[in-house]
């Protein structure tokens, strides 16, 4: 039985990545600043209390127990952030990647290493190409330049020990059937609060069930057999999910009040809606925050490196 480190493991994401863990039968620690109810008392499950900056509990970790697999997915929003993410967060983050590789790279055990990161790192194009992972990066805002600057120090890290499989996920924003936050913000306007949809909806956003990033973890972790394997993956649906979808999804399952239906498909017009919208502030540090000037790109994250591993069978009407 293989021993896996979950850091962020009672958050939203980390909990299901536990959870799917265990179920096949791998023995999990789950590393947090508090403890979720999730996974508690299930077989081959252990909680250790602690902040993610705290040098001496991950060394305590590490020198204890017999770690053949790591999954960092500390400081990631929907698991320990929240939706806005300030410098002080960015500065959070940077204090914990570089002694956490340190430690994951020269232990003695330790196989694989999977790092939760964002396709907020790329430059969106104003055309419809799939974005593949050699794609242009622009950072634009504070949670993709921190995401960003720990991939590098990953990499940084890993070209001293090449015997250890790393895998870095750029994952879309998740949800569950619970877990809407990310969904309705693609149809909120962020200055009212109001629901709105452009015309009848039929343009798309690029989501991850939670669930299929779990399936992409588990595939990661019993599946990819050499260096080959290691690298960059996209991980995200399959298909793009539409304002309709949303509104559909919501009012057949939670509640959505009234949605004002508006007229799309002038630049112009977009961009001038995008300045009531908060601007270059708002969007660097919103994690949520929606550009109008991009709703009706239909921007899709190319997934076929991943699919190699895993199909990614979850989507809005099948979540759970």
């Amino acid at each position: 039985m293989k021993t896996v480190l979950v850091t962020g493991g009672c958050g939203l994401i980390g909990q299901h990545i536990c959870s799917g863990l265990l179920k096949k039968g791998f023995a999990v620690i789950a590393a947090d600043a508090e403890e979720g109810m999730y996974n508690t008392g299930k077989l081959n499950y252990s909680f250790v209390q602690c902040e993610i900056t705290d040098k001496n509990a991950y060394a305590d970790i590490f020198e204890k127990n017999q770690i053949e697999i790591v999954i960092h997915a500390a400081c990631t929003v929907d698991n320990d952030l929240g939706p806005i993410i300030t410098e002080k967060q960015v500065s959070y983050s940077k204090q914990c990647d570089k002694f956490i590789y340190r430690y994951a790279m020269t232990t003695d055990t330790v196989e694989k290493f999977i790092f939760l990161s964002t396709d907020r790192v790329y430059e969106f194009p104003k055309t419809r190409e799939p974005i593949r992972e050699d794609a242009d990066i622009k950072i634009t805002s504070n949670y993709a330049a921190m995401k960003y600057e720990s991939e590098k120090a990953l990499i940084s890290e890993m070209k001293h020990h090449k015997e250890v499989m790393v895998c870095i996920a750029r994952v879309a924003p998740v949800y569950t059937f619970n877990f809407v936050d990310n969904l309705i913000a693609k149809i909120t306007d962020p200055k009212d609060g109001s629901k709105f949809v452009y015309g009848k909806g039929q343009y798309g956003f690029q989501f991850c069930c939670v669930h299929n990033l779990v399936d992409f973890i588990l595939c990661f972790v019993k599946n990819a057999e050499d260096m080959q394997y290691a690298g960059i993956y996209n991980v995200c649906d399959k298909l793009l999910t539409t304002a309709a979808d949303i509104i559909s999804f919501m009012r057949e399952n939670h509640s959505l009040g009234t949605v004002l239906q508006k007229t799309g498909g002038n630049s112009s017009a977009l961009s001038k809606i995008k300045g009531m919208f908060g601007g270059s502030k708002d969007e660097k540090t919103n994690y949520r925050y929606l550009d109008m000037s991009k709703v009706e790109n239909n921007n899709l994250l190319d997934n076929t490196k991943a699919k190699k591993l895993v199909n990614f069978r979850w989507d809005i009407h099948n979540t759970k």
